[in-house]
């Protein structure tokens, strides 16, 4: 981990990042109830696409001469954690309500630290499950207004928001393994255009209607400049000079704002037992942050040990 010290200590600038995340609803919940998931995805991804293309082609340059395992990491990354993840991610808020989807990404550390042990033979200790059943608890109380009366609606949302926080999982895992040849810049860029690509086939595939009302255009523009490109800029511009366990203090804002956003902009009332399942998942993601980083017997055995965020 960097050596930071209150000087350049920047946990304002990863705040920031993260209230960007969590504005996300705001454009991403109407134009859900208007066109196709699938459709909404493909524009966000062209969009950043062009905004990332001046790092392209040195991108595609470095990739091709790169190793074979480094190569897939990259097309996983770009199919999955970016263009399917935010595909189910979208899907989530189509089927659910604005605050559920983005406080469940918050269990992407979690799987992301299963995901190091199955991709990258990190090893995990039993204090694992100390984190993980406490944090499974507090999704099941956050996603079902009434604990023991499940909906399917309520499950649709939760499993797709679920899922997409898996790929990110993976993305980041990926990251990690792919960043021992690429720069964040190369990774970038071919996350965004292996993502556009691969819309466009699904959408050939099954012959779902890309077309977007002019009227969308400045929703799909905010969506990839704000949530998007703009908090992973000053996210990863941050994370250099912010300890891993303030930067995950910081992150709360993410969800944070999501929850204000729901109430305010939405009129979302969740139910009492969904705060509470609200706080079991923060508070779960904060303490296996510190405890990876203070511990001296961490729930994951690795060599390194990389921050774990959306």
């Amino acid at each position: 981990m960097t050596d930071v010290g209150s000087r350049g200590d920047r946990t304002w600038l990863v705040a920031l990042a993260a209230s960007l995340w969590g504005l996300s609803a705001l454009w991403r919940g109407p134009l859900t109830a208007q066109f196709p998931s699938l459709a909404i995805v493909f524009w966000e991804h062209l969009v950043l696409t062009l905004l990332v293309l001046p790092w392209l082609l040195p991108a595609v340059r470095r990739v091709l001469a790169a190793s074979r395992r480094t190569q897939g990491a990259v097309l996983v990354i770009g199919a999955g954690s970016s263009a399917l993840a935010t595909v189910l991610f979208t899907l989530a808020f189509a089927v659910g309500d604005p605050i559920t989807p983005q406080v469940l990404q918050k269990l992407q550390p979690l799987l992301a630290l299963a995901l190091a042990a199955l991709l990258l033979g990190e090893r995990l200790r039993r204090s694992y499950l100390s984190f993980l059943l406490p944090a499974l608890v507090g999704a099941w109380l956050l996603t079902f207004p009434d604990p023991l009366a499940v909906s399917v609606a309520s499950a649709q949302a939760a499993l797709l928001a679920v899922g997409a926080a898996a790929l990110w999982g993976a993305g980041t895992v990926l990251g990690r393994l792919a960043s021992a040849e690429l720069s964040f810049k190369d990774l970038t860029a071919l996350r965004f255009s292996i993502g556009l690509a691969t819309l466009a086939v699904v959408a050939g595939v099954t012959r779902t209607p890309l077309a977007l009302s002019w009227s969308a255009a400045p929703q799909v523009i905010l969506l990839a400049l704000l949530p998007g490109l703009l908090a992973l800029v000053l996210y990863y511009l941050a994370l250099g000079r912010t300890p891993a366990s303030r930067a995950t203090l910081a992150e709360l804002a993410f969800p944070l704002t999501a929850a204000l956003i729901g109430v305010v902009a939405f009129g979302s009332r969740p139910e009492a037992s969904q705060w509470v399942g609200v706080g079991i998942v923060l508070v779960t993601v904060v303490c296996l942050s510190l405890h990876e980083q203070r511990s001296a017997r961490p729930a994951v055995v690795a060599r390194t040990r990389a921050p774990v965020t959306r």
